[in-house]
């Protein structure tokens, strides 16, 4: 039986800078149904530099006119913030992840004594960071947003050669909001057969098809972005999922995992009681015995008490065997 889909709860900015909202997303987290609470550890410094010429600067998006390090200097998570997050989570029975984007991040979060890492795609090309984070004997995530196949196998092969052979590969679409169109989900068998891997989805669609449509093409871990309440203004709150959005697509994916089932023939246990009303040979006209069954004394028609509707050449021009009440299924002691 396959094991339920893992799915991860992205706090990202959506604390909006308040500790105490952090730690009422976690419980929201985990009243949602998610299995892990995930949060980024970066400052603006080890992102970007302060730097406000043209290629520092965002020119569309839901970020347009901002420059990268306002952007992420606001959007960051506090790092003094983590041990207390991570202890609310393990509280709760929640697992706690984090994307470090540097060697200090990484560091920071082993002596916090996480069980895992997340890359995110915009780090997918980041070797050497790459090859630091697997070099922990860790599992790793990896969203692989804007990455082609080349440089996915060149990220999958420095995670190997470390040792490390727990690596989990998520689709990904790095738009914000990403559109339906460009979600691509058939890539997720095709990541899984390509690298031997598991795989997921990190979603950023608004609503939760994508993630449930994910899950049947195999999807073990799927992410999404979560807040509680869109109108608590942050970077990222326009393509995060509320408590109840996120709810509502933990119990589709549920759903769909029990609905996939096995390959299954014949007669299920559900369905033992309809199996009465399918088609078969009953007598439809009062019979005496030696008459001959006809088109007219015998139908195929519900319910299914009466010889397989298979059976009706072979006892068409037959006659019978004795007096056949009209509403008689038809057995075939009752043909000679």
């Amino acid at each position: 039986m396959m094991k339920p889909c893992y799915l991860i709860a992205e706090m990202s900015a959506n604390h909006a800078g308040d500790l105490s909202r952090a730690l009422e997303i976690v419980h929201a987290a985990k009243e949602a149904g998610a299995d892990c609470i995930k949060t980024q550890t970066y400052t603006a410094d080890t992102l970007t530099i302060d730097c406000a010429n043209d290629y520092f600067s965002i020119h569309e998006g839901p970020w347009k006119g901002r420059t990268l390090y306002d952007l992420y200097r606001e959007a960051h998570t506090p790092w003094d913030w983590l041990a207390r997050i991570k202890q609310e989570a393990d509280k709760l029975g929640l697992d706690y992840l984090s994307t470090p984007f540097d060697r200090t991040a990484v560091d920071f979060l082993a002596e916090l004594g996480v069980n895992s890492y997340k890359v995110a795609s915009f780090e997918l090309n980041d070797l050497p960071l790459l090859r630091y984070i697997a070099a922990q004997g860790k599992p790793v995530i990896a969203s692989t947003g804007m990455a082609s196949l080349g440089e996915i196998e060149r990220a999958v092969r420095t995670v190997r050669e470390t040792g490390n052979q727990d690596l989990c590969l998520l689709k990904c679409s790095s738009a914000y909001p990403a559109p339906p169109d460009d979600m691509n989900l058939r890539t997720i068998p095709h990541l899984a057969e390509t690298f031997g891997v598991a795989v997921g989805l990190s979603d950023h669609t608004l609503g939760s098809a994508a993630a449930v449509a994910a899950v049947v093409l195999g999807a073990c871990v799927i992410e999404k972005h979560f807040c509680l309440s869109r109108s608590i203004a942050n970077p990222d709150a326009a393509f995060s999922m509320e408590p109840a959005e996120f709810r509502q697509m933990h119990d589709d994916i549920r759903a769909v995992e029990r609905a996939m089932g096995k390959v299954q023939y014949g007669v299920s246990a559900a369905e033992e009681g309809s199996a009465a009303f399918r088609r078969s040979l009953f007598i439809v006209q009062d019979m005496q015995a030696g008459e001959t069954f006809t088109a007219e004394n015998l139908r195929s028609i519900r319910p299914g008490y009466g010889l397989a509707p298979r059976h009706y050449d072979e006892v068409i021009g037959r006659r019978a065997a004795g007096d056949i009440c009209r509403g008689t299924p038809l057995a075939w002691n009752l043909v000679r």
